[in-house]
């Protein structure tokens, strides 16, 4: 600036402020811009010399001074004592006539640019560790400032221009030192950006007392045993938030938000990075992936949901209110951009899952994932409060019921699987049929999830009709076990006719029948079916039973009967003699159908070893007192020796031998026994 430039914008009388301030700037009548030339948008220092004239006389009406007389212009005063004068002008100009600009107007803005000249420069460096709020106390009068310049006559546009320029400055550089903080957290291990904003001797590293005291959410039985350390030192949240404070007040709060989010997403993204993996898995991916590699993926996702969620969408709901504790209207909507990110990332995957082929196998992940939204909703609800988290919330919910529908989806494909087994081979040995292990063992696997099944199917699908004797306190889950219990029940009735034999047919039956009862007695199926649906299987076992003895030995029983062995048709006392080929056809026929029984019912199997117990016992109690009868009455009508061995073939005893070679699953070969 020339010479005629500096007089220009200088008043007479300027080379006398100098001199100490003892009372507040009173008015003066012309504006006096001595320190800052502007240029665009640009900020120079520009040196005011005429402090150096002390001989000249100041103009009248050009100083500062009190009622006395006493010069108290001083361009050298404190900026913490201008700052005062600067606040008492502000507070008494609302009710002030005609107010004139007084000189520690313009002092004020001279010294807090040299202030944030020093400080960008490197000269004198803000203590923010010593006094951190010192220097954005002062920035946030410059706000004010140009507010209250701007609303005075047009003679005050000159210095409003000037107070305008610095405080864009002013939050330039605050804006900077607020990226700075923030992009150096605690866990980098580093210590304070070059500035030296909290000093140089003292490190950031945390001790456990050094950490933001903001409450955490409790610890869950799930979560990692231990917190990662908070991101920033009290001090240093403290400083943040005064930082935000005067950006926000100046309203400068887009700024100030798009340096905190920025800043923040990339540690975020980092930490999710770190537990996710780096790789971020599409639809497409998910659907082609073995199931073993996406049953890994969901453990991996298991883990890092809960963990995401408790501490670090937790920490960053806590530090977003810390930084922005009196602009709740702000905290919210940037924590919800800070989370939209991550979230949507886990939900994704979530709902990728969710679309996947279903098959039955696939229903405890999808539980497992549905307990793990069910379990952290009361943590979601509290991280996404307010209407700015209203979408993440939804989005959260949609999820949800992505997987509860999925997994009813597969749970009821399980009726699909029944209907379609129509195998039309029979199970050697009428044993337990491959489809009702599957079954019963999938639903035993499934109602240990009993309680989450129960509130899937409450939820998102209709109870319906409750079935046989229409008991309305069925809940869904139990009408739906009825249900495929039912559509079991019938296609084993239709696979036990593929058996010619009928016997074997209620043995194939009283098998399937028993592994039934057997898994559901002490499970938590019981608790689904009742005690209705049990007795009346139990009783079923029952009727099976006396169908196969009728069925079996009922024709070997019909040996033993006199009917037919007299002469001239008397019975047993009607006094006709007995017709030895009748008896020796009778006795032969005998032999044929137990050796038949033997071989073929010595290779059917009964694996449940208290059935098979139950059957021989209940055979032998039928067969052996009948045949030790029979005996007794008609083998004295046989000529001992070679025609008894002929005809009577087995004693009692062998017949109690061979009945406990039944149902072994292997062939048994009859040695022949004497009587």
């Amino acid at each position: 600036m020339d010479a005629s430039e500096k007089s220009h914008l200088m008043a007479p009388g300027d080379e006398h402020d100098h001199h100490d301030d003892k009372t507040q700037c009173p008015s003066t009548p012309s504006l006096r811009i001595r320190s800052l030339s502007l240029k665009g948008d640009a900020v120079e220092p520009q040196v005011d010399n005429s402090h150096d004239h002390n001989d000249e006389e100041p103009a009248d009406g050009d100083g500062e001074t009190d009622g006395d007389g006493n010069d108290h212009s001083n361009e050298d005063e404190p900026l913490e004592l201008t700052s005062e004068k600067l606040d008492a002008f502000l507070s008494g100009l609302p009710s002030a006539e005609n107010p004139e600009i007084p000189p520690c107007v313009e002092r004020f803005l001279d010294g807090l640019f040299e202030k944030i000249r020093r400080h960008e420069s490197g000269t004198e460096k803000v203590d923010w560790r010593n006094d951190p709020g010192h220097f954005p106390a002062l920035i946030s009068r410059l706000n004010p400032l140009v507010q209250a310049l701007s609303s005075l006559e047009e003679s005050a546009s000159p210095i409003a221009n000037k107070a305008g320029v610095l405080l864009h400055h002013a939050m330039s550089c605050l804006e900077d030192e607020f990226r700075l903080f923030l992009e150096e957290p605690l866990r980098s291990g580093h210590g304070e950006h070059e500035s030296g904003a909290l000093g140089r001797t003292k490190s950031l590293a945390a001790t456990a007392d050094d950490r933001c005291p903001i409450a955490g959410p409790p610890q869950s039985p799930n979560a990692p045993d231990s917190a990662p350390a908070e991101p920033y030192t009290p001090e240093k949240v403290a400083i943040l938030a005064e930082i935000s404070k005067v950006m926000i007040g100046s309203g400068y709060d887009t700024e100030c938000c798009l340096a905190y989010s920025t800043a923040r997403k990339t540690s975020l993204d980092a930490s999710f990075s770190e537990l996710l993996g780096s790789e971020r898995l599409s639809i497409e991916d998910v659907h082609k992936m073995h199931w073993d590699a996406l049953e890994s993926e969901i453990a991996k996702w298991m883990k890092g949901f809960r963990h995401c969620l408790s501490f670090h969408l937790a920490g960053e709901r806590r530090l977003c209110c810390s930084i922005f504790p009196e602009s709740s209207q702000l905290s919210g909507p940037v924590f919800a951009d800070l989370a939209r990110g991550p979230v949507i990332r886990l939900l994704n995957f979530a709902e990728a899952v969710a679309m996947t082929r279903r098959s039955t196998e696939r229903l405890f992940k999808f539980l497992d994932m549905y307990e793990a939204f069910r379990d952290s909703r009361q943590l979601t609800d509290e991280l996404f409060a307010g209407e700015a988290c209203a979408e993440i919330r939804f989005e959260i919910d949609s999820a949800r019921t992505q997987l509860g529908e999925a997994a009813i989806g597969v749970f009821s494909d399980l009726e699909n699987s029944i209907k379609g087994d129509s195998a039309k081979t029979p199970v050697p040995g009428g044993a337990v049929h491959p489809l009702t292990r599957y079954v019963m063992n999938y639903l035993k696997l499934a109602c240990e999830y009993k309680e989450t099944l129960r509130q899937v199917f409450e939820t998102y699908r209709p109870k319906r009709d409750g079935g046989a004797g229409g008991d309305d306190s069925r809940s869904s889950l139990s009408v739906q076990v009825v249900g495929i219990m039912d559509l079991l029940d019938h296609n084993l009735e239709t696979k036990s006719k593929l058996y010619k034999d009928p016997s074997l047919s209620y043995i194939f039956l009283m098998n399937n029948g028993r592994y039934i009862v057997q898994k559901v007695k002490g499970s938590e199926i019981y608790s689904l079916l009742g005690d209705d649906w049990y007795r009346k299987r139990s009783s079923d076992l029952r009727q099976y039973h006396k169908n196969y003895q009728r069925e079996t030995w009922g024709k070997v029983l019909a040996c033993f009967r006199d009917e037919g062995l007299h002469s001239g048709g008397g019975g047993r006392s009607g006094g006709g003699s007995v017709s030895k080929p009748v008896l020796k056809e009778r006795f032969k026929m005998f032999n044929a159908m137990f050796e038949e029984i033997h071989k073929n019912q010595s290779s059917w199997i009964v694996s449940d070893e208290q059935l098979q117990s139950e059957l021989r016992v209940s055979i032998s109690a039928v067969i052996i007192p009948a045949y030790r009868s029979f005996l007794g009455r008609f083998s004295q009508y046989f000529d001992p020796g070679r025609q008894t061995d002929k005809y009577i073939k087995y004693g009692p005893e062998d017949m109690e031998t061979f009945i406990d070679e039944l149902f072994e699953g292997t062939p048994a070969s009859m040695i022949k026994r004497k009587a």
